[in-house]
């Protein structure tokens, strides 16, 4: 099994990476078929007009999640991560007023977003939780081509054919190329690892450079992390009101100047360590919420547990190397790859153990692995942190991925620094193995209530408009 650091690790645009970057990207692939020979195409034929149904957790909480803005952007080919979050409105605003897209290459086609897309709650697609179906007519009304998506979280998208195979084979998204270190699950890793001598990093390492040059392959985790520091930093500069009615204020940027008082003044505060590690998961998440440029940790909801590990680790650790990031970025990637392998990263799939359970669990990982932990203290950091995340629900309120989920990921991080530190202390025997811990997650999201998995039916969604 490969999955690609760079498909674990995506930059993109917020609030969801299941709803916002996966139907863009949806779109996308629906405007390619449209200019390929893939469709049964009738003599004279021409595309005229596009229709889109949003179904399932994607009708519930599309709204709040920008997921019909993100399919109109990705209708005008916009792409997750080329997209000017300055621009968005404006683009919107054009195709609302003149009815119509115009897609790099193609013709005008008539889209007119109040009637031809539809946030369908009646009729989920039975696929995924996250489905949509995106129509093309002519001119004369008549159906030329209909395509199922599902975006299945971390902005993975893939059709119902391509879905339906995978389940039978039992197999992830991308299979990908002959790898040096193939591990499907933790054992597999671990025993890849006694075998080779190497460290879990090294061996993710190998497995990408079958792809990349290392060079490349430096350039572009570089890159990631430059992209997750720079909505850091973002983060700690802007205040304010942030979109979508709940009148949530943001908060990261007067703890951040607290914080940075305190620390010139030199006074001891024992819980300084967390209140840093905190506010720099709020600043990404922040940012995520109204929209900004973030990279899927796994996913754009558990976005800033990661980021906010690393900036930890660098800011209390003087001798931490880009190096050092790098091997945090590949091993937690190789922990996130066997999550979404055996179980699932989609919050309305698995609620919220999957989003900043398996986030906390990639960067405790990571924290254990650039510590100097054996691989099987970097496993059991990941199974620490899981563990103590299932049973997690996904409940925002109002469809915004703003409460509970800007705190939830300064808490994810702070159980992420927590389960690497318990994890050094021990010699990496414990009791439950973090494949056990991946398998009950994924039983437990099965047997989850549809109104706890991004729905916003149940829990805090319902409960704190009700009071």
């Amino acid at each position: 099994m490969f999955l690609s650091v760079f498909d674990v690790f995506k930059i993109g645009i917020g609030p969801s990476s299941s709803h916002t970057m996966g139907p863009m990207t949806a779109a996308n692939r629906f405007l390619a078929l449209i200019l390929s020979d893939e469709w049964p195409r009738p003599a004279g034929a021409a595309v005229a007009q596009l229709k889109v149904s949003l179904h399932g957790s994607l009708a519930f909480t599309g709204i709040g999640h920008g997921t019909g803005r993100a399919v109109i952007l990705g209708l005008t080919g916009e792409r997750p991560d080329l997209v000017d979050p300055d621009a968005m409105d404006a683009i919107i605003d054009t195709v609302e007023k003149a009815g119509t897209v115009t897609p790099p290459g193609h013709p005008s086609y008539l889209f007119h977003p109040a009637e031809d897309l539809v946030f369908d709650k009646k009729n989920p697609l039975p696929g995924h939780a996250n489905g949509m179906t995106f129509s093309a007519f002519d001119n004369q009304g008549r159906l030329l081509i209909k395509r199922i998506y599902y975006s299945v979280g971390g902005g993975f998208v893939v059709t119902d054919t391509e879905l339906e195979a995978i389940k039978q084979r039992g197999k992830s998204i991308d299979n990908g190329p002959r790898v040096p270190y193939p591990f499907g699950t933790a054992r597999e890793m671990l025993d890849m690892a006694a075998r080779s001598g190497r460290t879990i990093a090294q061996m993710k390492r190998a497995n990408e450079e079958t792809v990349v040059s290392r060079e490349e392959l430096n350039e572009r985790l570089d890159q990631i992390w430059e992209a997750m520091n720079g909505c850091i930093e973002r983060g700690l500069k802007v205040d304010g009101i942030m979109p979508g009615g709940l009148k949530v204020r943001r908060r990261a940027r007067s703890i951040y100047e607290k914080l940075n008082a305190e620390w010139r003044s030199n006074r001891l505060n024992p819980v300084m360590a967390n209140d840093w590690l905190s506010v720099y998961a709020m600043a990404v998440n922040e940012e995520n919420a109204a929209g900004g440029r973030v990279v899927t940790a796994p996913t754009n909801g558990a976005a800033g547990v990661v980021p906010a590990t690393v900036r930890y680790f660098r800011h209390f650790h003087e001798d931490a190397t880009i190096d050092d990031v790098r091997d945090f970025l590949l091993t937690a990637a190789a922990i996130g790859g066997i999550i979404k392998h055996n179980a699932s990263i989609s919050g309305a799939e698995v609620g919220c153990q999957g989003e900043v359970g398996s986030a906390a669990a990639m960067a405790a990982a990571g924290l254990a692995a650039v510590m100097g932990g054996s691989p099987e203290q970097v496993e059991n950091a990941a199974e620490i942190a899981l563990e103590h995340h299932l049973g997690m629900t996904c409940d925002p309120i109002a469809g915004l991925v703003q409460v509970p989920c800007i705190e939830r990921n300064a808490l994810g991080a702070v159980k992420a620094v927590t389960a690497a530190s318990l994890a050094l202390k021990g010699d990496g025997q414990h009791f439950v193995p973090l494949d056990a811990c991946i398998e009950t997650m994924r039983q437990t999201g099965n047997d989850m209530s549809e109104k706890y998995k991004e729905t916003s039916t149940g829990g805090l969604a319902v409960n704190v408009v009700e009071c």
